[in-house]
C-alpha cells in the first residue's frame, strides 16, 4: 500500500463515519482526532512537497465518492442480508443492524494500526528516496566541507597602580620598541615612545572566527580560518569597538594542509601540515581550560612545516580509561623574510611527550620542548655615525616585524642623520639584544575526582640558554645611549596552575574555575609570542590570574578572569585587569 492509497482509506474512513453517523459522543471524539490527525500528516507532506495541494484536493474528493458508493453497497447489502433472513419487510417497519462494541473497536484499532504502519513506512521510505534532513540531500561535493566558528564578546577595564611611575620618565626601561620601529624613530614616536604606565582604560572588544574544513582525499584535508583583528598583531584576534563606524577588518588566520594517517584499529599514528598552521606544540590545554601561555599565545598561528608522530601503547585512542601513547613533534617556521638578504628569521623546534591514562580516568601529560631562533638578534649599525640613513640590508633586517615589551632591547641604529651637527643619543631602530634558546617543560596530571567535576594541576617552565650577558651589555639601550658593562641573567619563566570542574564548557550548568601564579622574567622567551594579555602583553612581569567559566546555554558560556601583575625589574609598573566574556561556538 503506497501513501496517497493510505491516505485515501483514511479519508475514506472519515468521511464513511460522517455518513454513517457514530453511536456514542465517545466514538465521535475518537473520530475527530484521527480526522484531525489525518489532515494534519497531509498538510506536513503539501510543505514536504511530497503532495501537491491539487493532489491532495483531488485525494479527498476521491475518498469522499469512495466512501458514498461504500455506505451505498453496504445499506444494500445490509437490507438484502436482513431480507433473507427475516423475511419481507413491512412498510411500517425499520430495521437496524446490530454490530457489537468489541467488534467496532477491533476494527477501529486496526485500521489505526494499518494506517499508522503503513503512513509512516511510506514516508520514511519517500524521505530517503529524496534525502530529507540529510547529508545526502545535498550534492556529494558539499560534503567534503565543515564550517565551525566563534563569536566572543569582551568588556575590559584596566587600572594602573597609583605607584607607577610616570611616562617618560621611565625611559628607557620600558621603551616602546614596535611603536620606535613603526614610526621610524624615537623622536616620531612623541608619546608613546614609552609604554603607557599610568593611564587606566577601558574597552569593548570582539572577536569573530570563521573555518572552513574540506576533505580532499582519504586522509588529506584542505583548512581555512578567517578571523577579527590587527593585521601587525600575531598574537591577538580581538576587534577593539569605537572605530567610528569603520568596518572591522579580517585577516587570513590559517590556510594549511594537513595529511592524517591512522592504522587498521583508527589510531591516528602520523599529521603532516604545512602553511599558515595551528599551534603543533602541546601547551597542556585549552584556552581558559588549563592550558599555558607561558611561550606561545593561544591566538599565535604557525607559518611553515611540522610533523607529528604518536605511538600508541594501548588500545585505545582517547584519554582516560587506560589509553596511553608517545609522541614526538617537530617543526620548521620562517619567522621573518628579509629581502636580498641572507638573514632570514627561522624558529626550528622540536617536541617530546606522553599522555598517560589510568583506569580511574585520571590522565598524566607531560612534555618537554626545544626552540632554536635564527637571526634573531640585532645587529648594530657601526658606521662612523651609526645612524639609520648609513643602515646596510644586514642592519634594517635585523629590526622585528613585531615587539610587544619586556626583551632586552638592542639600538640597531641611532636616530637623525649622519650629517646632524648635533648626534642624537636616542635610537631610530631597535631590535633584541639577546639570542632565544628556549628549553620548555610543561606537565599536567587530571584528577577525575567526581567525574565529570575535574581537578587539575599543571606546571610550565621555560628557560632560555641563548642568554649571553656580554653580548647583550655591548649593544643594550640604557639611559640614551649604547651601554656597556654586565647585564642581570633573566631567563627563567614559570607558571603553576590549578583548574576544578567540567572539562568542557559547551553545556547549561557546566562551570570551571581556575587560579594561576605565573613569573616571565625579561629574557626568558620571545615577548613578541607569550601572552598578550598578562602585565600587557610581553615578558619582565610576575602576577596571579583568577578566573571561572559557566556554561549559559548549550555552546554559550560566560568567563570572567582578574590578573593582577607587576614588573620584575624596573621603576614600579603594577597593572590589575579585568575581563568578562560572552562566548559562542558553532
Amino acid at each position: 500500500m503506497n501513501t496517497l492509497n493510505t491516505l485515501k482509506m483514511a479519508v475514506s474512513v472519515l468521511v464513511l463515519a460522517a455518513v454513517s453517523g457514530v453511536s456514542d459522543a465517545g466514538e465521535k471524539e475518537e473520530l475527530l482526532k484521527l480526522k484531525s490527525t489525518t489532515e494534519s500528516l497531509i498538510k506536513q507532506l503539501v510543505k514536504q512537497g511530497v503532495l501537491n495541494e491539487q493532489t491532495a484536493k483531488e485525494m479527498f474528493k476521491q475518498a469522499e465518492a469512495d466512501a458514498s458508493k461504500l455506505v451505498e453497497q453496504t445499506a444494500t447489502s445490509a437490507a438484502i442480508k436482513n431480507a433473507s433472513a427475516t423475511g419481507p419487510v413491512d412498510k411500517d417497519e425499520v430495521r437496524v443492524s446490530y454490530v457489537p462494541d468489541f467488534v467496532k473497536d477491533e476494527i477501529r484499532e486496526q485500521l489505526r494500526a494499518e494506517l499508522r504502519q503503513d503512513v509512516v513506512g511510506d514516508v520514511i521510505a519517500h524521505a530517503k528516496d529524496e534525502h530529507w534532513g540529510i547529508a545526502d540531500a545535498l550534492p556529494e561535493w558539499t560534503r567534503k566541507f565543515k564550517f565551525s566558528g566563534d563569536v566572543r564578546l569582551r568588556y575590559e577595564p584596566t587600572f594602573m597602580s597609583s605607584d607607577n611611575s610616570g611616562d617618560l620618565s621611565i625611559f628607557p626601561y620600558y621603551a616602546n620598541g614596535q611603536q620606535i620601529n613603526q614610526g621610524g624613530g624615537s623622536r616620531n614616536a612623541g608619546l608613546d615612545l614609552v609604554r603607557t604606565t599610568t593611564e587606566d582604560n577601558q574597552r569593548f572588544r570582539e572577536r569573530l572566527r570563521l573555518g572552513i574544513d574540506a576533505d580532499i582525499v582519504k586522509g588529506l584535508k584542505a583548512a581555512v580560518r578567517i578571523s577579527t583583528g590587527n593585521l601587525r598583531d600575531p598574537v591577538s584576534t580581538n576587534q577593539t569597538m569605537g572605530q567610528t563606524g569603520n568596518r572591522y577588518q579580517f585577516n587570513l588566520d590559517r590556510a594549511y594542509l594537513q595529511y592524517d594517517d591512522v592504522d587498521s584499529k583508527g589510531f591516528n599514528w602520523l599529521s603532516l601540515s604545512g602553511g599558515r598552521i595551528r599551534n603543533p606544540f602541546s601547551v597542556g590545554g585549552g584556552e581558559f581550560t588549563s592550558g599555558s601561555e607561558l611561550v606561545w599565545d593561544t591566538d599565535l598561528s604557525f607559518e611553515g612545516f611540522a610533523a607529528s608522530y604518536r605511538y600508541n601503547l594501548g588500545d585505545k585512542n582517547l584519554l582516560g580509561d587506560g589509553a596511553r601513547l608517545l609522541y614526538a613533534t617537530a617543526g620548521a617556521f620562517p619567522i621573518q623574510e628579509a629581502p636580498f638578504s641572507s638573514n632570514d628569521k627561522w624558529l626550528f623546534g622540536g617536541q617530546v611527550g606522553m599522555d598517560w591514562g589510568f583506569k580511574n580516568n585520571d590522565s598524566l601529560r607531560a612534555a618537554v620542548a626545544y626552540y632554536d631562533y635564527t637571526n634573531i638578534t640585532a645587529k648594530p649599525n657601526k658606521t662612523f655615525s651609526g645612524t639609520c640613513d648609513l643602515n646596510s640590508r644586514t642592519n634594517s633586517a635585523s629590526m622585528p616585524d613585531f615587539l610587544q615589551g619586556g626583551n632586552t632591547l638592542a639600538t640597531i641604529c641611532r636616530d637623525g642623520a649622519f650629517n646632524d651637527v648635533v648626534a642624537s643619543q636616542f635610537p631610530g631602530m631597535v631590535g633584541l639584544a639577546s639570542d632565544f634558546n628556549i628549553v620548555n617543560l610543561n606537565v599536567r596530571y587530571d584528577m577525575a575526582l567526581f567525574d565529570p567535576i575535574h581537578l587539575s594541576l599543571s606546571g610550565d617552565f621555560a628557560k632560555n640558554i641563548g642568554f649571553d650577558s656580554k653580548t647583550v651589555a655591548a649593544n643594550r639601550i640604557l639611559g640614551g645611549a649604547i651601554g656597556s658593562g654586565s647585564v642581570q641573567d633573566q631567563t627563567n619563566a614559570w607558571q603553576v596552575r590549578a583548574d576544578l570542574g567540567w572539562l568542557r564548557i559547551d553545556k547549561k550548568g557546566n562551570w570551571s574555575t581556575f587560579l594561576a601564579y605565573k613569573r616571565v622574567e625579561r629574557d626568558s622567551v620571545l615577548d613578541a609570542f607569550t601572552d598578550s594579555d598578562f602585565h600587557l602583553g610581553g615578558t619582565n612581569a610576575k602576577g596571579w590570574v583568577l578566573g571561572a567559566n559557566y556554561g549559559l546555554i548549550d555552546n554559550v558560556w560566560l568567563t570572567s578572569r582578574w590578573l593582577s601583575t607587576e614588573a620584575i625589574t624596573g621603576p614600579s609598573f603594577g597593572v590589575d585587569m579585568l575581563q568578562i566574556d560572552v562566548n559562542t561556538r558553532f
